[in-house]
């Protein structure tokens, strides 16, 4: 006979859902990319919206302005998430921006991920 949640309890939540979850995200890789993005990047908020997608994706990294006018920095999380990311970062940046070319490299799949949170560098 089916059970409902409440007469299992939590665990019937916990137990099912979260194996689940937690064997989907196991499988898939996390990695570390490097970008740099080129056009009109700075002073248009292109590092605010950077890290608050990068967080809205669960991602770590970090975000900075280059002395040439470009904004660098680096993305680490679940490969999926990091595909996310590159494209937002291709395409959209921040509603002022203007993104002439974007450049990833250095891309290498982790044990672990080296940030732990997505930081603004001044």
């Amino acid at each position: 006979m089916f059970q409902t949640p409440r007469a299992c309890g939590v665990g019937w939540f916990s137990h099912g859902f979260l194996k689940q979850f937690r064997s989907t995200m196991s499988s898939e890789d996390l990695i570390s990319v490097d970008y740099e993005i080129f056009g009109r990047v700075q002073g248009v908020f292109f590092r605010k919206y950077t890290q608050a997608e990068g967080k809205k994706l669960g991602l770590v990294g970090w975000v900075q302005n280059t002395s040439a006018g470009s904004v660098q920095g680096q993305l680490q999380g679940p490969r999926s998430k990091v595909k996310e990311m590159q494209e937002w970062l291709k395409t959209t940046g921040s509603p002022k921006s203007h993104i002439a070319k974007a450049e990833f490299k250095n891309e290498k799949t982790l044990d672990s991920l080296d940030h732990s949170s997505f930081n603004i560098v001044k």
